[in-house]
């Protein structure tokens, strides 16, 4: 990993009390730029040991500053969060659609808000968080590629990047795997060298999810029925499942083969399911989106691309795709993909250079 310096810079780390942020600002610190860290609290309701436990983490934040001799600020981004993510987040769900939090988030609260704070008000030159990927610079234009620890590779969740914010970022995690993450940081004694990663929504944290989103949400129990129409059970309302879910059904079946949500008719309440994951109805070769976005604005000019697609960050493949722009966008892929959920991501590539991405809605 080779960075070059022209002169000291003063860059601002998005830290979380996490491993990953925190040995961010010491590779910063050793590169010689002048480091200062930012917690944000991003969550209050109910922020609690079960939950979102910012208190926890802030004090894990301070030690680390403290043992880094790295001036923290906290700041409260509560407000922000609650408005433009999680309402956001509570609107789809009611319309029956799964979004993805931690995108809006990154794009709302950490490459928005939390950069200008940075920029404004802490007169820093950069940011920087704890993102396995890499910024690269090629002729006038800065692309975003995978990390190369491809487990942890984390563009998918960056796609809404534009050059304007990524020419303001560094991500020095890009060329490291995770056990070398850890590693450094026990023999930095670090406290959080093996603090387990965050997973799942934030604000759900480890909570019953149908318990917590019912408090936004009202019930609104129908019917479950199969591909040919027949009634096998009751759902609790269409807002607390996705396509592809396999748990938590409840359906009147006495056979060993598991059923899945392939799609819902909000106009009747009904869940639609199919026996068997080898189902044809759970698999399709078409996508639509909305809000398609490119971090290199020279896409925006074409009418067919040809790439490769992820719709879920955990896909172990990129699938071969053409994606025709017109007044609607759709995606033809080569290959049939299992559940294609409408408000999550889909996100495209070349290679490991991340091009963008859009919203999946219904056509």
């Amino acid at each position: 990993m080779i960075y070059k310096i022209k002169k000291i810079n003063k860059v601002i780390v998005a830290l979380s009390g996490g491993v990953d942020s925190s040995v961010t600002a010491w590779i910063l610190k050793q590169l010689g730029y002048h480091v200062e860290c930012v917690f944000m609290k991003c969550w209050e309701e109910n922020d609690n040991k079960n939950f979102c436990n910012s208190m926890k983490d802030y004090k894990d934040a301070k030690k680390i500053c403290i043992l880094l001799n790295i001036k923290l600020h906290k700041i409260n981004f509560s407000t922000e969060y609650w408005n433009k993510v999680f309402k956001i987040f509570i609107k789809e769900q009611k319309k029956a659609k799964t979004p993805n939090p931690d995108i809006l988030c990154n794009k709302e609260i950490k490459f928005n808000i939390f950069l200008k704070f940075s920029l404004n008000v802490l007169k820093g030159k950069f940011i920087s968080t704890g993102h396995y990927v890499i910024k690269y610079k090629k002729n006038k234009n800065i692309l975003l590629l995978k990390g190369k620890d491809k487990k942890k590779d984390q563009s998918y969740f960056l796609y809404i990047l534009t050059q304007k914010i990524i020419k303001k970022c560094i991500f020095p995690l890009g060329y490291l795997y995770k056990k070398n993450v850890r590693k450094i940081a026990k023999n930095l004694n670090l406290i959080n060298y093996n603090k387990k990663s965050s997973k799942g929504i934030c604000f759900i944290g480890k909570k019953n999810y149908f318990k917590f989103i019912k408090k936004y949400i009202n019930i609104k129990p129908g019917k479950i029925i199969n591909t040919k129409k027949k009634y096998i059970g009751k759902h609790l309302g269409l807002s607390f499942y996705t396509i592809g879910q396999r748990k938590n059904l409840n359906i009147n079946n006495r056979k060993t083969i598991p059923f899945f949500v392939t799609n819902k008719n909000i106009k009747y309440n009904q869940l639609i399911v199919a026996e068997g994951i080898k189902n044809k109805n759970l698999y399709s070769k078409k996508i639509y989106i909305k809000k398609i976005h490119f971090i290199n604005p020279k896409y925006k000019k074409f009418k067919k691309i040809i790439c490769n697609i992820k719709i879920r960050h955990q896909q172990k493949e990129n699938i071969k795709c053409k994606i025709l722009i017109n007044k609607k966008i759709k995606i033809i892929l080569k290959k049939k993909i299992f559940a294609i959920t409408p408000g999550q991501s889909a996100v495209f590539y070349r290679k490991n250079i991340c091009l963008g991405g859009g919203i999946i809605k219904n056509k």
